[in-house]
């Protein structure tokens, strides 16, 4: 078992779950959904817990309802300690739980930053990721979507990182290759876009570069679905990086640009930000080359190749369609950290090539 801290207690290993208990007082809340549910992780997790129960209603790319309807659930238990179980949905949606549990109203009233009373308190939480990408373990931000327009919005307090993160390769093992790969791709994603970002410091960048590391030897092996249990250990250490090099600095254009994409049409995000990547990075490259050339050489190619390893295809999005999404694209809150500035009229040339 490997350990280190970062105002978290993170928890590395396979078989690591079996320790949850010992990071457990009182009522717990497993927050998680039918999937993770039918592969027995949440019956492992709760096997080892005196007083638990659980929320599995969780649904991919999260909104304000969904958050509204566990925090209704939680209320009702009571609980003394939340417990997220799953993907970046599962954790998100327990996260923005812990704001409406502390604070009331909806998601939206937290949009932003710090917009939780100061004198509320949090329930203590616990991270337990079951997919190697979004790196949501080891951020204060709960990423939801509205219920309508599907618009991101980012939520964050420091009084949501959690506490406790168990990085349990075993959980893993159960995710379909279509989402070991697209999972991979976000935490690769991750790494890359928070190097360059224009809050990125040299703390966050030894973060960024850390993960790259972690990922970069093994990420073929998880998009040919031959990962062995130490190679998924390396992937989900390095999505957990990441996830600390965000939370430590920002993203950027890619981010940006893919949010209207899953909002406007419901592409899967990791897909959506592979879509955009190569192309962005691309545009970045006479500002930030340098960074790029230290983490690879060709580093732009290697990622291309990768999006063919795991045979994504270019969505169909009507070109039409191009100028209103790359409206939507430069309001998005990571556009402005791009380390190149882009105006309404880079976005569509990028989504034109892109597309």
């Amino acid at each position: 078992m490997g350990r280190f801290f970062m105002e978290q207690h993170i928890i590395t290993g396979s078989g690591s779950l079996a320790q949850l208990v010992e990071h457990v007082q009182g009522r717990a809340l497993i927050v998680t959904d039918l999937g993770v549910l039918a592969a027995g992780h949440v019956e492992r997790a709760a096997a080892t817990l005196k007083d638990v129960t659980i929320y599995d209603q969780v649904r991919e790319n999260p909104t304000e309802s969904d958050v509204a309807a566990c925090a209704e659930f939680a209320r009702e238990q009571n609980p003394d300690i939340m417990i997220g179980l799953g993907g970046g949905s599962s954790l998100d949606t327990a996260k923005g739980t812990l704001f409406l549990l502390s604070g009331g109203g909806k998601m939206s009233d937290y949009q932003g930053h710090d917009r939780l009373d100061s004198a509320a308190q949090m329930l203590p939480f616990i991270a337990i990721p079951t997919t190697a990408g979004t790196g949501s373990e080891c951020q204060s931000y709960a990423v939801l979507s509205r219920d309508q327009s599907h618009e991101k919005m980012a939520c964050g307090d420091p009084r949501a990182l959690a506490k406790t993160v168990i990085l349990d390769p075993e959980l893993t093992a159960s995710m379909p290759l279509k989402v070991a790969r697209i999972t991979a791709l976000d935490a690769l994603s991750h790494a890359l876009e928070s190097a360059v970002c224009t809050k990125s410091t040299s703390h966050s960048r030894a973060l960024s570069f850390a993960a790259f590391r972690k990922i970069e030897p093994v990420i073929e092996a998880v998009l040919q679905g031959s990962a062995t249990a130490e190679e998924r250990g390396e992937m989900l250490h390095g999505a957990a990086l990441a996830g600390q090099a965000i939370e430590a600095s920002m993203l950027g254009a890619a981010h940006a640009s893919a949010n209207p994409l899953t909002a406007r049409y419901g592409i899967i995000h990791g897909h959506a930000v592979l879509t955009m990547l190569p192309t962005v990075m691309s545009w970045n490259s006479q500002e930030v080359g340098g960074i790029y050339e230290d983490l690879k050489p060709d580093l732009i190619s290697w990622v291309e190749q990768l999006r063919e390893l795991a045979e994504l295809e270019t969505p169909a999005i009507p070109h039409k369609a191009i100028p209103e999404i790359a409206r939507e694209a430069v309001a998005q809150w990571t556009a402005q950290f791009n380390p190149r500035r882009l105006d309404v009229d880079d976005f569509e040339a990028i989504y034109r090539d892109a597309l």
